[in-house]
C-alpha cells in the first residue's frame, strides 16, 4: 500500500474540512470512516486520548466535551449522528441546560434511542427561580425539585453526572437541596456556572465557602481573566474546572479573528492542525482546567474538536508562545 505523505502546515489558514483530512491523514485513523482500518494500518494506532481526573473522586473526563446550546428538534438527525460519533471517538462529556430550549429533550431521545447514556458525562444546570425573575417570594426548594425533576424526565435518566448553578444563580439557597440529592445518588457532582468575567469574583468567593466539585467558567485565548481570579482558587480547594466558550462567546469570535491569522508554523508541533484544535489545546493545557465544552451541530465540526483532545497538550512554554502570537498580531 502506498504510504500517505503529510505535507508541512504552512501560514495558509486550513478550512476545517481541510483540517479534518489532514488530521485523517496524520494517523488519527479513529477519526475516519468506521471501514478506516482497512484503509489506514495505523488506524489501531491513533494519538493517545488526553483525560484529566476530577479532583474530587478521581474519576477522569476526556478534555474535550460538547455544549448544547443549539441543540434543537430540527436538526435531530444530524445531532443523532454527532452524539453516536462523539462516544465512538472517546467523548463523553455533554452540558445542556432547562434554558436551551429542546437541548434537554433531544438529548435524552437521543441517548435512549442510541444505548449511550452510561457511556455520558451528563451535565446540566439549575437555578433558584426562574433566571429573568429574582424573587425571595419563590421557594427555591419547591422550584429547585421541579426543576430536577423536569431535567431527569427530559433526558430520560433517573440520575444526573453533574448539576451545575447556573449563573451563581440561588447557589446558597439551593446548597441544602442540592446536598441532600448528592447523598440519595440523584446527582453525583455539584457545580456553579458563569459565562461572564464580571462574575469572577463572586464565584471566587463560593467557592471558599461552599464544598463545589465543580464550577464552570469562561476562558478563551482572549480571554483569559478566570487564570488570575478563579483558576487559582480551583487549585487550592481541588475543584474540577469546565471551560466554557473557548471560541470566544458563543458567537466564536476568536474563530473569527483567526480568519485572517496565519495559523502559526509552530503549531504542527503541538498537533493542531488548524485555529480550532489549536484554541482548544491551548484552553486544556491549563492546570486547572479539567475539560473544555465546544458548541457543536456539525459532524466535521465535532470530529475536529475531538482531535484537538488528542495526543499532547502545551506545556507552560508553548501556552505562553500561543499566548505571545495571539497578541502579536493585528486585531
Amino acid at each position: 500500500m502506498k504510504s500517505t505523505v503529510v505535507k508541512p502546515i504552512t501560514n495558509r489558514r486550513l478550512s476545517r474540512r481541510e483540517a479534518v483530512v489532514l488530521t485523517l491523514a496524520a494517523g488519527a485513523g479513529a477519526f475516519g470512516s468506521r471501514h478506516s482500518d482497512a484503509q489506514h494500518p495505523d488506524a489501531q494506532h491513533p494519538p493517545a486520548l488526553i483525560t484529566r481526573a476530577i479532583p474530587a473522586t478521581g474519576q477522569r473526563l476526556p478534555v474535550i466535551g460538547v455544549g448544547t446550546n443549539s441543540f434543537t428538534e430540527s436538526k435531530r438527525m444530524d445531532l443523532r449522528v454527532l452524539l453516536n460519533r462523539m462516544v465512538e471517538l472517546g467523548g463523553s462529556v455533554v452540558d445542556t441546560a432547562p434554558v436551551y430550549g429542546e437541548s434537554e429533550q433531544v438529548i435524552g431521545e437521543l441517548m435512549a434511542d442510541l444505548g449511550i447514556r452510561e457511556r455520558i458525562f451528563l451535565a446540566t444546570k439549575i437555578t433558584a427561580g426562574p433566571m429573568s425573575v429574582q424573587s425571595p417570594n419563590i421557594d427555591p426548594g419547591l422550584y429547585g425539585q421541579q426543576s430536577l425533576d423536569r431535567s431527569l424526565e427530559r433526558l430520560r435518566t433517573d440520575h444526573l453526572d453533574l448539576l451545575q448553578v447556573h449563573n451563581l444563580q440561588g447557589a446558597e439557597r439551593l446548597w441544602p437541596l442540592l446536598t441532600g440529592w448528592k447523598r440519595s445518588g440523584k446527582i453525583r457532582y455539584i457545580g456553579i456556572t458563569t459565562a461572564t468575567a464580571s462574575q469572577h469574583a463572586e464565584m471566587s468567593a463560593l467557592m471558599r465557602s461552599l464544598p463545589l466539585d465543580f464550577v464552570q467558567v469562561d476562558y478563551s485565548i482572549a480571554n483569559r481573566d478566570a487564570a488570575s481570579s478563579v483558576f487559582p482558587v480551583a487549585l487550592e480547594r481541588r475543584i474540577a474546572v469546565i471551560a466554557n466558550v473557548p471560541f470566544g462567546g458563543r458567537a466564536g469570535a476568536n474563530l473569527t479573528m483567526s480568519q485572517d491569522r496565519p495559523l502559526p508554523p509552530f503549531a504542527v508541533e503541538l498537533g493542531a492542525a488548524d485555529w480550532p484544535q489549536l484554541l482548544l489545546k491551548y484552553v486544556a493545557s491549563h492546570p486547572a482546567v479539567t475539560c473544555t465544552i465546544a458548541g457543536s451541530t456539525r459532524l466535521e465540526h465535532l470530529q475536529d474538536n475531538q482531535a484537538a483532545g488528542r495526543g499532547a497538550l502545551p506545556d507552560a512554554a508553548a501556552r505562553r508562545r500561543i499566548e505571545q502570537y495571539w497578541d502579536d498580531q493585528p486585531a
